[in-house]
């Protein structure tokens, strides 16, 4: 997944370079947004037989967070977005095990996601686009356990794709009401005090934004 990302920066980059001089007359080439984000977990994990959790009982709670992106726009068609944000904090519980539902803990994550977009209407107040890239995500602050039993640690690295769809709808000359529908894979180890891998929660948020954009 580095190699994509590494290759998805190298296709920015020379595509840019490329790109005609006269191709923004009308509008600038960059554009950032603001959006409010609800991240609605998916939250897929691996059964831990020892202790009676079954698959899918790991649930890290669903949160509303504040975003910003930043966009550049390569042609008239094509844009690179980078989301940013500020690291997240999330509650986590356990569903079912052999000493019944409990309150496992909290753990924070940063998950910055750059995609590539193509703008089917560039010129039109109604503005569709999709697009696809990759997200690194870093866990900290993780504080989780089963009570009594041991301590829990997070894999802090994940690498995962990302796919998006929205629209941007012309309000002012470069102002934007946004739209906006992410897709974002982010998984992580599960390690027990001795450092034993017990399970894998696959927390793949729906990202669903609204905010505004501006275009320079």
């Amino acid at each position: 997944m580095k190699r994509s990302m590494k290759g998805l920066l190298a296709l920015t980059v020379a595509s840019a370079a490329l790109a005609a001089p006269g191709a923004f007359a009308a509008e600038g080439p960059l554009m950032v947004r603001v959006r409010a984000v609800n991240l609605d977990m998916e939250n897929k994990s691996d059964a831990i037989p020892a202790l009676a959790v079954p698959s899918d009982a790991i649930r890290a709670s669903d949160k509303t967070i504040p975003e910003v992106d930043i966009s550049y726009f390569i042609g008239r068609n094509i844009a690179a977005e980078l989301v940013l944000t500020v690291p997240q904090k999330h509650d986590v519980e356990v569903t079912q095990s052999a000493i019944g539902a409990f309150k496992a803990g909290t753990f924070k994550h940063l998950p910055p996601t750059l995609t590539l977009q193509y703008h089917f209407l560039p010129d039109g107040q109604f503005r569709p686009y999709v697009g696809a890239g990759v997200n690194y995500t870093r866990f900290s602050s993780v504080n989780l356990a089963v009570p009594g039993v041991t301590t829990l640690r997070l894999e802090k690295d994940s690498w995962g794709g990302a796919l998006q769809a929205g629209f941007d709808v012309k309000l002012t000359d470069n102002l934007f009401l946004n739209l906006d529908v992410k897709k974002i894979y982010i998984k992580t180890d599960i390690k027990d005090d001795a450092g034993t891998v017990v399970s894998r929660l696959k927390a793949d948020p729906l990202a669903i934004g609204v905010g505004l954009g501006w275009r320079f």
